[in-house]
C-alpha cells in the first residue's frame, strides 16, 4: 500500500511540474494560424499571416505544374501520332498507292497551325 501511495505522489509531482512549463503562443487561448490576403480583417482569436492579394487563388507549390509543355502533354495527345502509322492510300502522306502524297500538304498545314497555337499560348502571361 505504501508503494502505491509513493507512486501516486511521484506522478502528482511530475504532473504539477509539467503544468508550470511555458506553452507556445499558438497553443494559448485556442489561437489558430490563419492566412489572410490583401486588406482582409484578421479575426481576434487568431494569429494572422498576411499574403498579397495576387496569391489568393494560386495553387500551392506542391500542386503546380512542373516541367515543359511537352512533358505535360496527355498520353492521348502523345499517342495521336501513332494512329496513322502504316496508313497508305489517298490522304496518307506516304509514297505507296495512288494519291498517297496528297496527305503530306494537309499534314504540314495542320502541324504549322498547331505550332502557332502553342506559341501563342506560351507567349500569354498567366492570369
Amino acid at each position: 500500500m505504501t508503494r502505491l501511495t509513493m507512486t501516486f505522489a511521484a506522478l502528482a509531482a511530475v504532473a504539477s511540474g509539467a503544468a508550470m512549463l511555458p506553452t507556445p503562443a499558438s497553443a494559448q487561448a485556442g489561437q489558430t494560424r490563419v492566412t489572410i490576403f490583401g486588406n482582409d480583417p484578421c479575426p481576434r482569436d487568431a494569429i494572422c499571416i498576411r499574403a498579397p492579394e495576387s496569391q489568393r487563388y494560386r495553387l500551392p507549390k506542391s500542386q503546380q505544374l512542373q516541367g515543359t509543355r511537352q512533358e505535360n502533354q496527355s498520353w492521348a495527345r502523345q499517342s495521336q501520332a501513332l494512329t496513322n502509322v502504316g496508313a497508305t492510300g489517298v490522304g496518307s502522306c506516304s509514297g505507296v498507292g495512288p494519291g498517297g502524297s496528297t496527305g503530306c500538304l494537309i499534314k504540314e498545314i495542320n502541324q504549322s497551325r498547331n505550332e502557332a497555337r502553342e506559341r501563342a499560348a506560351e507567349d500569354q502571361p498567366p492570369q
